[in-house]
């Protein structure tokens, strides 16, 4: 890897009404760009200069920060920025959390409208901090019944994602479209699926493939890699049991040559969701945190982690995790 992905390298967003109009004849505006380490945050309640100094002090590069604009947006966004700054780190991205009543699909128009505005505010956020890319999972996550035709939600997922694109492209921020496995959505569960609606929605719209739902949803895992050649903008980092890489059997030295065979350039984003083991077989006795005072977490968040198969982690098995995952993937880079 070297010395990893260069935020200096990092070209200024086009601001010149000629180089705008330029822009807007060319399909995708690419960056230099070089395959890193970054990792979500959404995993474990804590503060964000933690989590971001926990990240440096093992290697990786950037964050893909959570979709929480009202945290990390706006007047936080320049704290965010100098904590990032102070530790040599980028904001990769973000990612849209569908909790609760986001859904892009949703069957109620005002519904959808709110989470057509979320989905934007997001892309702000991604805008302030200077980072790259919006991943979007369309749908509610836990939700796998629909409530409408496949005609009318795939009419409404184009729409929303049209009006999504029309900002993002405006705040320089690329889309990458996340299919789920289908016990966590029952709405864009493959590559195939997430490439039709990013070509629906236009040519800048990217898609991200995450290495634990494709083990599940695909029957060539590496097949799906190369199906997304030239729109793939993210890749999520999970072993095959959802634990960080090294952890199951994947052959991630063949997963990253596949990744660079298509030319991807981008961020290997860790998303590891460790379950919690309440037998006599646990093999991680720390794991599970009983100790909430330096916990910040929301009712809604807190469903989220678990509806993953989760809880609360102790910050000596996260921070375990974190570095067990940058130990077996930095040396394949």
């Amino acid at each position: 890897m070297g010395s990893g992905w260069n935020p200096k390298s990092r070209k200024t967003w086009i601001r010149s009404s000629e180089e705008q109009a330029l822009l807007a004849t060319l399909p995708i505006l690419y960056e230099r760009r070089i395959m890193h380490l970054s990792m979500h945050n959404w995993m474990r309640a804590e503060p964000i200069k933690v989590t971001i100094a926990r990240l440096a002090k093992y290697g990786y590069k950037s964050i893909e920060i959570s979709g929480e604009p009202e945290q990390f947006g706006q007047n936080g966004s320049k704290d965010t920025k100098k904590l990032l700054d102070d530790h040599g780190l980028k904001c990769w991205g973000s990612v849209t959390l569908m909790l609760g009543e986001r859904n892009l699909v949703a069957a109620d128009r005002g519904q959808r409208a709110k989470s057509v505005q979320y989905t934007k505010d997001c892309i702000t956020m991604v805008k302030e901090l200077d980072g790259y890319e919006m991943t979007i999972v369309p749908a509610t996550v836990g939700k796998i019944v629909a409530d409408a035709t496949p005609e009318e939600e795939w009419k409404w997922a184009v729409e929303s994602m049209k009006e999504i694109y029309e900002h993002s492209e405006k705040a320089g921020v690329r889309l990458a479209i996340e299919p789920l496995n289908r016990f966590e959505t029952y709405f864009i569960n493959r590559a195939e699926q997430a490439m039709a609606l990013a070509e629906a929605t236009g040519p800048n719209c990217g898609v991200c493939l995450d290495a634990f739902h494709i083990n599940i949803e695909e029957a060539d895992l590496y097949e799906a890699i190369r199906s997304t050649k030239g729109r793939l903008t993210d890749f999520h980092v999970a072993d095959n049991n959802r634990m960080p890489a090294g952890h199951g059997d994947y052959d991630w030295k063949k997963v990253i040559s596949t990744l660079k065979s298509i030319g991807y350039d981008g961020a290997l984003t860790a998303e590891f969701v460790a379950p919690i083991d309440r037998t006599p077989a646990n093999h991680y006795k720390n794991a599970l945190e009983t100790n909430f005072e330096n916990v910040d977490i929301s009712p809604e968040q807190l469903k989220f982690i678990i509806d993953h198969g989760s809880n609360v982690l102790t910050e000596s098995f996260y921070d375990w995790l974190v570095e067990e995952n940058a130990k077996h993937l930095l040396p394949l880079i």
